[in-house]
Order: C-alpha cells, then structure tokens, then sequence
C-alpha cells in the first residue's frame, strides 16, 4: 500500500505515535509528534528535501498512527512500542544486562553486596551499569575488604556450620555462623552504599568522627581498623577528577558523528565527580543529530537506571519539558535537561564530545586493522569469499567419555559468544575407542543442516586438525548440500625429528585446504596465522571450560550414584547437611539417620559403599 497524499492529509493533527512498516507489514520506524500529520509530511514532502530520511522513506509502504491525550503519553508509547517491535531503523542501545551493575540486597536480614548482569524489580538497590568491569570489580574489592560484608550465595549462607575463608583472611564478619550485631552491620551496609554511591565526603566525615570516638574510649584496636577504612576511602577519592564545586550529580552527552556513523559518550558526574562513562555506537542512522539524542535520551533512561539531578545535552530537544517531567515522576524531585552555550556546564559537554571523538577514532581504527586482517587471510588461503563470519569447530572428550564438539564464532574478526555452541555426540559411543573424525562429520553436519534450514551459514569453517578433519568438513558440506562455504583444516605444530641436534625443534603451524596435498605455511608472525590461532585456542578454551563442569559434576555425584535407594532429591539433602562426599564417608548411622527423608536400609547401603572404600 503506497503512502498517498490523501492518506498523509487525513492523518490527525494531534499529538500520538507514528509506526511505518515495509510491504511486508512489518514495523521499520517508530516516532511521536506534537502534529502527526505534519511530521509524518515533512517526511515524503520535506521542502529542504532532508537526505536524512530518504533511505528510510524508500522502504516505507504504510504508516498507522496512534493518537494520545499528552505529550508525556506520546514518550511512554513510543518507548513501549519500540520495545515491543525492536524497529530495524529506530536506536537501540545495547541491553543494560551486557554491563556490570553492583546489586546490595537490602530486603535480606544480612544484606550481600554482589555484580550482576541482570536488573529485576525485586526491591532491592542497584547501582549502575559500570561500563568497565574492572571498576566494578574494584569497587566491590573495596567494599569487602575494609566493610567486612558477606559476598556468599543465600545457600552457602543459610547451610554453613563454619566460618569460611572469608572469615579467616578478614574480608567478613561471618553473621552465617557467628553472633554478629545486626545493628552494626547494617550500618556498614548504610556506609558501603555511601562509598558505592560516590558520597566519599560524607561517609568520611563520619568515619572520622566514629575514630575519634574509639580513640577516647581507648579502644586503639577498633581505631585502627576505621583508619584503614579511611584511607581506603581516601585513596579511592585520588583517583577521581574534581570537575565541579557545587557537588550535583549530572549525565553529560557528548556526541560526534562523520556521516550516518555516530558515537555518544556519557559521562557520569557524581557529587562534583567524575566517575565513570559509558560509549555507544551507532551506525546507518542519517536522522539529524536533534532526533538521534532524543531517541536515545528515550531508552537510556528504562528501568533502574539512576537519574541525576541535570542531564547535560549538546543539542536543544523540542520536547524538553515533557522530558523533564517524565524523569521527575521517576526520580521523585526535580530534572533539569540543559543545553549549555557557555561557561563551565559547557565545558563539560565540549570534553563528553571530545571523548566521543577519540572513542570513535579508536574504534574505527581497530575495525580497519580487523578489516586488513581479513583481507590478508582471505589473500593467504586464496578464499573466494571475504571471512566475515568464522566458525571454527572442535572435538573434546574427558576420560574417553563424554565426547562434545564445540563451535565459536567469530564476526569481522571478534568472538561472537552468543553464537557459540556445544554439540553431545549421538551416534559415535566415545567409550570405545572414539572416532574423532566420525564425531566431526556429525556435528558439521548437524550445523550444516541446521543452518541451511534457517539460511544461517558461515564464510570460512576452521576445523581443528588436519587433511582428516577438512575431509570431514569438505564431506558434511557435500551431504546437507550447502552453497558457499569454505573450509581449511589447522593442525598444530609438531616437534620434528632431529637425532643429533641439542635443541627441540618444532613446525610451523600448517593450514590445510581442500584439493590441495601440501599444506599451506603462513608466516609466524603474520596477521592471518594470529586469527586463525586465536579461533582455535577460542574453541578449545570454550570446549575445556565445559569439561571442566562436566568434570566437577561427575566427582561431585560420582560416588553417591552407585549407591542403590540414593536419588536426586536423598542427594541433594546428604550434601546439603554434610557439605562434601567426604564428610559423609566419616558420618556414624545416627547422623545419616537424621537427614531428611532418610531411612536404616538406605543409611546401611551408604555406610557400606563409601566408609569400605575409605577405610
């Protein structure tokens, strides 16, 4: 359905949300407007003919608009809608689940302070996200260290029956075990929020006053251990950069752009201080720069995202006020959404550009040296495709047994783990012998089939081995019948035989391709050989870090699955009161007796089957 100039004019003059869809009917573009009608024309009939939407404008066969009673219910819908139809050209920012947020769980009786990736509302308190892990991290190293609050899970919590290490290296009061005041932590709680909240000033001011007091009291032990706080405190406030005197919290948005790629970098001003930021890059947006930072001032600001007092722009928003009391209705007091010209507010804008500048320079440049990389590989092992997309597979078993195949992507030469992949092996019994090259066959062609059903495939294939291996790939690509895919074998290098030498020498690593009998040697300090390695050390990594769960699972239950009447649930309840295999090889009858659900025939059979073999 075309967009006719007598639909554009009998659209309502009002204020709503305007979704356009494709001839396909699906969502594209999701926008509001004070005047429907005359947004939606300035799209198709825009006198200064904007460039900026005719990409857009191309792909649109159909608008709906939904009318609402404010402004401020225009946002709300907008911002639901777009969550709702995820349009392929409105800004989406990364999901705040990517970044690490700090979680203190202040409905538990002994509150644990924690990083997490996931924002639920459970009333708890968040704070975040951090955009670099690492200082999360050194923050919560600091709470622990010098606050003393528990970091266990709420099982280890509710099941300890002694103090753990934590106890013993002094980073935890131990409330688990040990009769600790629950006044007094709690305020430690109330001061490690101080301290995670960036009001250092106030929290020393207290802490100060608190020595002071132990002091005269002559508790000189108690004395010491606030003055480690202190400097703690301190040393962490050296860090931090002063760019204001007023003390106000504030989110500074700096944006620089060179065409339809645009990078916003926020910097986070916390009590007069700077302490952290936060980059964003978007891509193929051609709207003006206005639009951009409404749309994503839009989604910024979900879910528990901290609001600060002044929200900082480098553009003038047509809906400012409706924003303003958006944020204060969440925020509970008043949000100021400013624009500076001049004096220091300014300032601040001019460096959040500044480092937007510099964050999308470092990241062009790493994707041109990516690009290079790729293009040197595709040269080297003369690929008819460029390797954009990069699987690389691999074969693990642990003791013979438990034979996997593991799968990594990687996407214009960076590791793309939510395309990663176990495969159980389901037709070759890995305990007889194992058929490494029957197992590979298997998984390619499972993925293979897979990814021609859902029109998902690679550029290159990498499977770790050498011409055995490839024959499997060049096979299962035969078999399913896939179009355009690549594959090359890399097989590790090999000590050579060198009788009368005194030194151990080694190949090169070798990469193999299809119809072709001797091997390629890439140099060794080539960008090409180093992608390759790097896929394939990726791939073994993924496949270990598997076994190694496999691993622990098996010694966890190995023992107590041998033994007849012992399932699941009498598992679980034996290592819930015992804590480890070994402890319950050292129980009396008596003691199994007491555990939930337990009976004599039962506790004999344990008796038996584990104190035999200790003994």
């Amino acid at each position: 359905m075309a967009i006719t100039p007598e639909k554009i004019t009998n659209l309502p003059s009002r204020s709503g949300v305007y979704l356009m869809r494709d001839d396909k009917g699906k969502v594209i573009y999701v926008g509001k407007a004070k005047d429907l009608r005359a947004r939606v024309r300035a799209y198709f009939h825009s006198p200064d003919g904007r460039c900026q939407v005719e990409f857009l404008v191309r792909r649109v066969a159909d608008v709906e608009t939904l009318v609402t009673s404010s402004d401020k219910e225009a946002l709300i819908l907008e911002n639901n809608l777009i969550k709702q139809y995820k349009p392929r050209y409105n800004i989406r920012l990364k999901d705040d689940k990517s970044y690490l947020s700090i979680k203190v769980t202040t409905q538990h009786a002994w509150p644990r302070i924690f990083t997490t990736r996931k924002i639920v509302k459970d009333g708890n308190r968040y704070f975040g996200p951090f955009s670099s892990a690492v200082a999360a991290r050194e923050t919560l190293d600091i709470v622990e260290k010098h606050f003393l609050l528990r970091n266990c899970t709420e099982h280890n919590f509710k099941n300890r029956s002694r103090p753990c290490l934590q106890y013993q290296i002094k980073r935890c009061l131990a409330p688990c075990v040990l009769p600790v005041s629950q006044p007094d932590y709690r305020e430690r709680v109330r001061q490690a929020v101080l301290f995670i909240e960036g009001k250092q000033d106030e929290l020393l001011a207290e802490l100060r006053q608190k020595m002071a007091q132990k002091s005269a009291a002559l508790e000189f032990e108690a004395a010491a251990k606030i003055r480690d706080q202190i400097q703690a405190v301190e040393k962490t406030l050296e860090k931090q950069r002063m760019v204001a005197h007023w003390g106000s919290d504030q989110d500074v948005f700096g944006l620089y752009r060179e065409g339809g790629f645009i990078e916003v970098q926020v910097l986070f001003v916390r009590q007069g201080k700077l302490t952290g930021s936060q980059s964003y890059a978007l891509e193929d947006l051609e709207f003006p720069d206005e639009e951009v930072m409404a749309a994503l001032l839009t989604q910024f600001y979900q879910g528990h995202r901290f609001i600060p007092d002044e929200i900082l722009l480098p553009v003038e928003l047509d809906d400012r006020e409706v924003r303003e009391e958006y944020l204060r209705e969440n925020k509970g007091k008043r949000v100021s959404i400013l624009s500076p010209q001049r004096g220091a507010k300014s300032e601040l804008v001019e460096m959040a550009r500044e480092n937007a500048r510099q964050s999308f320079s470092e990241r062009h440049d790493q994707e041109k040296a990516r690009e290079k990389m790729l293009q040197e590989l595709q040269s080297k092992l003369r690929l008819r495709n460029y390797p954009q997309r990069i699987e690389c597979f691999d074969i693990s078993m642990l003791h013979g047994a438990n034979a996997v195949g593991s799968m990594v992507t990687f996407f214009n030469g960076e590791p793309d783990k939510s395309r990663y992949r176990h495969y159980r092996i389901r037709t070759i019994d890995a305990s007889s012998g194992g058929d490494d090259f029957g197992m590979m066959l298997e998984v390619l062609k499972r993925r293979f089939a897979r990814g021609k059903e859902e029109e998902d495939l690679p550029d290159l294939v990498v499977v770790d081995g050498g011409k055995g291996q490839l024959a499997m790939a060049l096979a299962a690509i035969a078999e399913v019948g896939v179009k355009g895919v690549e594959a090359v074998g890399l097989a590790k290098m090999r000590v050579q035989s060198a009788p009368r030498s005194t030194e151990i020498e080694r190949s090169e690593e070798r990469v193999f391709l299809p119809g072709q009998s001797n091997p390629v040697i890439l140099k060794r300090n080539s960008n090409a050989l180093f992608l390759l390695q790097r896929v394939r050390d990726e791939a073994h990594r993924f496949a270990i870090t598997h076994h190694k769960k496999l691993r622990a699972r098996q010694t966890l239950f190995s023992a107590l699955d041998r033994i007849p009447g012992v399932g699941g649930a009498r598992k679980r309840a034996l290592l819930r009161a015992f804590g480890s295999i070994k402890r319950i090889e050292k129980a009396t009858l008596e003691e199994l007796l007491k555990v939930p659900s337990m009976n004599e025939k039962t506790a004999r059979e344990i008796l038996q089957s584990l104190c035999s073999v200790s003994d």
